[in-house]
C-alpha cells in the first residue's frame, strides 16, 4: 500500500476523483469527514490529507510515499523530490501585482513585497537587478499594499478577481503553476512495482 498526501480542500478532492477514475481508490473520502487518514477499502492507497504548505515535508522525510502539490510550493522550497507527472489541475500563476500606477523601476533604495514566497521573490528581484524587501505573510496578501505595508505583493493568481476587486493590477507573471505528482527518493527506487503503475496511469 502507498502512501499520498494531499493538500487539504479543492484539489485534494480533485485529485481524488483522478485516482478513482484510474481505478486508485474504490471509493472516496466523505466530503464532509474530519479524518486526516483514509485508507481506500481495496488498500491500494493510504491518504494523508495536510496544508498544502507541508506535503512536500511529508514526501521528502518519508512519511508519505507520494503526494500531489502545486509546483509553486515545490519550486519556492527546493524539495529535493522527483516529480513525474504534471496532473494538469490547479492551474494557477505566481504573479507580481500591485496599482495600476506603480512603477517596478522607479528609483527607490528598496521595493517593499509582501508574500507567501520569500524564496521565489528574492530571485525574481535579483534577476531584475532591483533591490527588495521581502514582507512575509501568511494570508490577505493583497491587504499590504492597500493599507500602505507594502509596494507590492507576490501572490498566487487564478483569475484575477481577488486583485480586481482590492485595486490591484497583474505587473508580472513569474511561475505558472500546476499540480504534480511528487515522490521520495528512497521510495521511488524501493517501491517500484506499486510506484510505476501509479505513474503510468496518472501520465494518461
Amino acid at each position: 500500500m502507498l502512501t499520498l498526501a494531499l493538500p487539504k480542500g479543492r484539489l485534494a478532492m480533485e485529485s481524488a476523483e483522478i485516482l478513482q477514475k484510474r481505478n486508485w481508490l474504490s471509493a472516496l473520502p466523505p466530503e464532509d469527514s474530519k479524518e486526516l487518514a483514509f485508507v481506500s477499502p481495496d488498500k491500494r492507497l493510504r491518504l494523508l490529507f495536510v496544508r498544502s504548505q507541508d506535503v512536500c515535508t511529508y514526501v521528502e522525510e518519508g512519511a508519505a510515499d507520494v503526494g500531489i502539490v502545486g509546483w509553486d510550493i515545490i519550486q519556492e522550497g527546493k524539495y529535493d523530490l522527483i516529480a513525474p507527472v504534471d496532473l494538469r489541475i490547479g492551474a494557477c500563476r505566481l504573479s507580481l501585482a500591485s496599482f495600476p500606477d506603480f512603477d517596478l523601476y522607479a528609483k527607490r533604495s528598496k521595493v517593499r513585497v509582501a508574500t507567501k514566497y520569500p524564496e521565489l521573490t528574492k530571485e525574481y528581484f535579483f534577476s531584475k537587478g532591483i533591490s527588495c524587501e521581502v514582507i512575509k505573510l501568511y494570508g490577505s496578501i493583497e491587504l499590504a499594499p492597500i493599507v500602505g505595508l507594502s509596494d507590492c505583493i507576490v501572490d498566487l493568481v487564478s483569475t484575477g478577481g481577488t486583485l480586481k476587486a482590492n485595486g490591484l493590477k497583474e505587473i508580472d507573471v513569474i511561475l505558472e503553476s500546476t499540480a504534480r505528482l511528487v515522490c521520495n527518493r528512497s521510495a521511488y527506487f524501493s517501491k517500484q512495482k506499486e510506484l510505476v503503475p501509479l505513474i503510468e496511469s496518472l501520465e494518461n
